[in-house]
């Protein structure tokens, strides 16, 4: 095999590549690493941000970016929780609510999030707001409502705890014995997840338009693609998987409070990168925001396990995002 051949798979399977050698690393340091408890842990624990990170792939793929995702979160977070305490529980968020059935606030939870992602699209395709700017307002906003509604009486910004156990149940339960061989709830939710959105990216039209967009909007507008209304579809889907990220990150937290989600758009958009969704628009994959997410969760987990300091994580952390939008520039300019 020659030099470029070599290249060529490196530069295909890099993610994968990174992922192991981060694994083997850890592991060298302390060989419990590899225990199936850890594996599992680090799946259960990055789950939600999956789900999330899925959400921000949609937007960047079409060249686009989404800084509202972490605060959508913390909307449907409380949103959710706040109307599905147990009925005995001395600080309800509404005392004299009876007990809903336990899709309905989960269903309002992702509709928040679908509403915060229409309003979005919205301002982008129809008000020609640039992304980076009209994300960042609705960031703001939706945090400030958001804290109204946590702070009203008679919770007065306490945090929402004392949550149903059929609802707490999604994301602390598991199929199989107890132990480290059985599936987590949510681990299978957020598979369930992935796979609806591989799906979207590779067998629909709106995958296909999305695509399109982010390789070439004037080219996409020419060959008859309704880029505004794609626009807006799209940054729906990612502010409902968003509002699903939340619920489920109440669930599996057992509470919530209005800064629930800080820094997940962040950490959502670093692992889209890493994993290979491209900051021109145009390229991402699914298995990679996978891989992204996993790199982050491996090395969060990873570092603390060994002892490393939090804030030297942070600047690992730094230093493979830089890296990784680096990598993909040289790609393209090479392509060129």
């Amino acid at each position: 095999m020659n030099t470029k051949a070599v290249g060529r798979v490196f530069s295909q399977y890099a993610i994968y590549i990174v992922l192991a050698v981060l694994v083997l690393a850890i592991a060298v340091k302390d060989p419990r690493f590899l225990s199936v408890d850890i594996f599992r842990d680090i799946l259960l624990q990055n789950s939600t941000r999956a789900i999330i990170a899925l959400g921000a792939a949609f937007v960047l793929i079409t060249g686009g970016s989404d800084l509202s995702g972490g605060r959508v979160v913390g909307l449907t977070a409380v949103l959710s929780a706040s109307m599905l305490q147990m009925a005995d529980y001395p600080r309800r968020f509404f005392p004299d609510l009876p007990d809903l059935p336990i899709w309905l606030p989960i269903l309002a939870g992702v509709a928040a999030g679908l509403l915060v992602g229409l309003v979005n699209g919205w301002i982008v395709a129809r008000l020609h707001v640039p992304p980076f700017i009209a994300t960042l307002g609705t960031m703001v906003i939706v945090y400030g409502a958001n804290s109204i509604y946590f702070d009203m009486k008679p919770n007065e910004s306490q945090p929402i705890a004392g949550l149903r156990e059929e609802f707490t149940n999604l994301g602390t339960g598991f199929i199989g014995p107890n132990g480290p061989y059985s599936i987590p709830y949510i681990v299978i939710i957020a598979i369930l997840v992935a796979a609806m959105v591989w799906v979207i990216f590779n067998k629909t039209r709106l995958g296909k338009h999305m695509y399109a967009i982010g390789g070439n909007v004037h080219a996409a507008t020419v060959s008859g693609i309704n880029v505004n209304r794609n626009l807006i579809y799209i940054y729906a889907i990612a502010g409902g998987l968003y509002g699903l990220g939340g619920v489920l990150e109440a669930a599996r937290t057992g509470g919530a409070t209005n800064n629930y989600g800080n820094m997940y758009e962040l950490d959502a958009i670093a692992a889209c990168v890493v994993g290979g969704v491209s900051t021109a628009g145009g390229i991402g994959t699914v298995p990679g925001v996978l891989a992204g997410v996993l790199i982050f969760g491996v090395l969060n987990y990873g570092l603390t396990f060994i002892g490393v300091s939090p804030y030297w994580q942070l600047i690992v952390k730094g230093l493979i995002i830089v890296a990784a939008v680096a990598f993909d520039i040289r790609k393209h300019v090479a392509k060129k």
